[in-house]
């Protein structure tokens, strides 16, 4: 299920992730890292695949329609994770 975050609100996200996360999340899910950057906004297409990013310009970076959310809740998970451990 899609689901609608502004663009602040999805660099957040990466920014509390720890350092190396990218490559967890790839691994874990066999994808190459440099698409789960291009999911938080990176631009190395070339690199990584499409992730059903689709922005819309606007207050607060824009809104982002993410067409599949599982990189955005592993994150969420790391992140909780992360908390407990200090």
């Amino acid at each position: 299920m899609p689901k609608t975050i502004t663009f602040n609100e999805l660099r957040k996200v990466k920014d509390q992730l720890p350092d190396g996360t990218m490559r967890v999340i790839a691994e874990k899910l066999n994808l190459n890292p440099e698409t789960v950057r291009n999911y938080f906004g990176g631009t190395k297409w070339e690199k990584g695949e499409s992730v059903g990013f689709h922005v819309e310009q606007g207050p607060d970076g824009g809104i982002v329609v993410l067409d599949d959310t599982t990189i955005l809740d592993l994150a969420y998970e790391i992140i909780e994770k992360s908390k407990s451990e200090v």
